[in-house]
């Protein structure tokens, strides 16, 4: 008799979850399924950023659509548009790299000096000036 109890309470629970895992599933389904961007706010995203494509867009864009800052750029990086600004020291200088340092210094000697990137950066941008050279950027 135990045992007959036992199975009926199994078959239950055992519909039970088949049940919620088919809610589940088509719950899931629907989430795949749904854009956080209909086409009409992509194209007005991408028009709109390719007419100025800077940052300020991009929060603009943002506080219009109501979606975070990285959210929008994600977006217009997947459609292709979205370019990344330069980066700049906090004076707005741009970035140069203690690599592009030692290459430079490397060139105008005409020779390899692998440990010279172990310098401090200051160090070598100062031999750099002094030996009036220009180091761009990339």
């Amino acid at each position: 008799m135990k045992w007959k109890i036992d199975k009926y309470l199994f078959e239950a629970i055992a519909d039970t979850v088949v049940i919620e895992w088919d809610k589940l599933t088509n719950r899931e389904n629907d989430m795949a399924t749904a854009k956080n961007y209909t086409e009409e706010m992509v194209s007005n995203m991408t028009d709109q950023y390719n007419a100025n494509p800077t940052r300020e867009t991009v929060d603009v864009l943002a506080t219009q659509f109501g979606k975070t800052t990285r959210s929008i750029i994600a977006k217009l990086s997947r459609e292709g548009v979205y370019k990344a600004q330069p980066r700049t020291t906090k004076s707005g200088e741009p970035v140069i790299s203690k690599a592009q340092y030692v290459s430079a210094i490397a060139d105008h000697f005409k020779i390899e000096l692998p440990t010279l990137v172990k310098a401090g950066k200051q160090d070598l941008a100062t031999l750099a000036s002094v030996l009036e050279l220009t180091v761009v950027a990339k």
